[in-house]
């Protein structure tokens, strides 16, 4: 079988094993040190794992200016959403071009080494408006950009460990694992639903809709950096090993992790989220109502209509899912949408977020038609545990 090529046509693999580790090991020790953010971190097991494919490393001048402007690298290859590494100011100032730096994490452990090809000057003004369509502070992707330092490094990277205590390890597929597991299963066709919410009715639809299309399905929260106000990673994967146990064809449906940082980007994040997908194997891509969006900064199908600004399917090469707002229409007795239902929105149930989260905290389940009561119960636990 055939799986879907790469996205620039190779899957890259930065991670060091035997001898080469063992060499770059050694070498850190007398090099200058970066400690890395937790975005830069996540970023780095991306591009080391191959889920960035055909980044190899951190973007130099030219490639950051060109997707700021045009969501593809000089190479023309579609590419929606910068990926830097910015050190402190005094940190930035030792280090010189073609030096060889070690990048470590939060605890000082090692996790690879940075060949510095550029030294330039962080352009906030540029990357803020092109990728947020927003300069206001209290969106949360604008407000990192703000936090971070004034000089990006770029170069390949050269990594040992991306993660010394990653979550969920048993879940955390690479995207050579994921091509490999659908491979063993038959699977030409896959669908994938990203998601960092618990998963309720109408996202349950949404992908058994799309499983009805193609030969499996990718279930694949993203258990990086979120904002502080969002549900838990743990909390969420207990959500969608329930569901998955209870209410999916486990011969056709698979749960693994995404470790990326959200950006919030809206529009633009739903063409990185894609592209992430393909490279781990997947032929299809769901995007729903306000895909990466937050507040209202996002018009609610706008992630959808960015497709539309691309040569499909050269330039994605995945068929994107479409999909308008469902909700349990109570005279249909189903899921539904716009698309399906002639009924008003007096027939749907669809509490808001904030009622939901009421009556979460209160001890009471949402209506059955909104969440699957085992959801519902281990989100009950969660918001009474914090208040």
């Amino acid at each position: 079988m055939s799986l879907i090529t790469p996205h620039g046509g190779k899957l890259v693999n930065r991670v060091l094993t035997g001898a080469a580790a063992e060499s770059i090991t050694h070498e850190a020790a007398s090099l200058t040190a970066i400690t890395l953010s937790p975005r830069e971190q996540f970023d780095l097991e991306m591009i080391a794992i191959g889920a960035f494919s055909p980044l190899t490393g951190f973007m130099g001048r030219a490639d950051f200016d060109s997707v700021c402007k045009t969501m593809r690298l000089t190479d023309g290859t579609v590419w929606p959403i910068p990926v830097t590494l910015c050190p402190p100011a005094d940190v930035a100032a030792k280090i010189n071009l073609e030096q060889r730096v070690a990048l470590k994490d939060s605890k000082g452990r090692l996790l690879g080494i940075l060949h510095v090809r550029e030294k330039f000057n962080h352009d906030k003004e540029l990357e803020i408006p092109s990728v947020y369509r927003t300069t206001d502070d209290a969106h949360p992707g604008v407000a990192q950009v703000r936090k971070q330092s004034d000089i990006c490094l770029g170069g390949t990277v050269d990594v040992i460990n991306p993660n010394y205590e990653p979550e969920f390890p048993d879940y955390r597929l690479t995207p050579a694992q994921t091509r490999e597991a659908f491979a063993k299963h038959g699977w030409n066709t896959v669908a994938a639903f990203q998601t960092r919410n618990p998963i309720h009715r109408s996202h349950e639809y949404l992908t058994k809709c799309a499983l009805e299309m193609t030969d499996g399905l990718l279930i694949h929260p993203l258990v990086g950096e979120t904002k502080s106000d969002d549900i838990p990673a743990n909390v969420r994967m207990d959500c969608y090993k329930t569901l998955v146990d209870n209410y999916y064809n486990k011969d056709r449906t698979m749960l693994s992790v995404m470790p990326l940082a959200m950006r919030y980007a809206g529009p633009r994040e739903a063409v990185l989220h894609s592209l992430i997908r393909k490279n781990y194997g997947c032929t299809h891509f769901i995007v729903g109502r306000d895909h990466a969006g937050v507040g209202n900064y996002y018009g609610t199908y706008d992630a959808q209509k960015i497709f539309d600004e691309f040569d499909q399917p050269r330039e994605i090469g995945m068929t994107i899912l479409k999909f308008e707002h469902t909700a349990w229409c109570k005279a249909c007795a189903a899921v539904v949408s716009p698309k399906t239902c002639p009924h008003g929105p007096d027939q749907k149930v669809a509490p808001s977020g904030t009622k939901v989260r009421e009556m979460l905290r209160a001890g009471q389940r949402p209506p059955n038609e909104f969440s699957r009561p085992e959801i519902a119960d281990i989100l009950i636990k969660w918001a009474q545990s914090v208040g």
